[in-house]
């Protein structure tokens, strides 16, 4: 499964929004250095879907706060 995702770096609390538009809004306390905001996403993601953090992978967008990201699923 494929998802648009928008990260807002350096958040004071990490939520997840479901937008309308079928993308979500991944709020996220971690800077955008380092990669330390992409792993804080996987994470949150991982588990916001249930699935392990390896079943998460961003497709699109390393650098960028649009993202697309491919959720694995088992089986």
């Amino acid at each position: 499964m494929y998802i648009k995702v928008k990260v807002i770096p350096r958040a004071r609390k990490t939520t997840v929004i479901e937008l309308e538009s079928g993308m979500l809004k991944v709020k996220v306390s971690s800077p955008p250095a380092d990669n330390r905001a992409n792993q804080e996403l996987v994470r949150i993601l991982a588990d916001y879907y249930g699935v392990k953090r390896s079943a998460v992978k961003i497709r699109k967008g390393e650098k960028s706060r649009e993202k697309l990201v491919e959720i694995l699923s088992a089986g």
